[in-house]
């Protein structure tokens, strides 16, 4: 018997982490499922023929990132990516803001502080992120936004940030309850 297979059954014998990898497993289940749920006023159809007919490009690059959910216009849309983003430019303004600097020195208390700014950030990238997304989807016309206009604005800024947000709270409960980065996890 090959030695990777006897440490995972070593593994699963062990009840804590036993419940941890599945913990994890049922958490990206969600995430996976998530990517299925359609944005409303969007049909992900009419945008998926859109995308693929024009070759892809930088959006199926994108949406890669998303795990498909962007081309089919589901709430999980702007994936993880904005809570990336944020993180890296609050790591960036770290050294450059004493204060940031000060914080992240302080201990666990700085760094839930320095992770609250984080998830700012990440809503109001969210919010920037869905407003562009909901101009590019009027953009494609009617068959793929049959309602167009500042409701369908308002309801993707809603759908698109709570979408990311959830997903957000997803990738912390996996590395709070489970194994590993939960960020990581799913972007993987």
């Amino acid at each position: 018997m090959s030695q990777p297979s006897e440490a995972f059954k070593n593994a699963l014998r062990i009840p804590e982490l036993k419940g941890r990898i599945i913990f994890s497993l049922v958490m990206l289940a969600v995430y996976r499922l998530g990517c299925h749920v359609p944005a409303p006023g969007v049909d992900g159809g009419a945008l998926a023929a859109k995308v693929q007919k024009s070759g892809g490009g930088m959006l199926g690059f994108y949406d890669l990132f998303t795990g498909g959910a962007f081309t089919n216009a589901t709430v999980f849309a702007l994936g993880i990516m904005p809570y990336i983003t944020a993180s890296i430019v609050l790591s960036l303004l770290i050294p450059v803001i004493p204060q940031l600097e000060q914080l992240q020195k302080s201990g666990a208390e700085g760094q839930r502080k320095i992770t609250d700014y984080t998830r700012y950030g990440t809503i109001a990238l969210c919010i920037f992120q869905s407003i562009g997304t909901a101009f590019y989807l009027q953009g494609q016309g009617t068959s793929v936004v049959p309602n167009p206009g500042i409701a369908f604005i308002l309801l993707c800024i809603v759908t698109f940030t709570t979408g990311t947000a959830f997903i957000m709270w997803l990738g912390e409960q996996i590395s709070e309850h489970g194994l590993g980065n939960g960020m990581s996890l799913i972007i993987f």
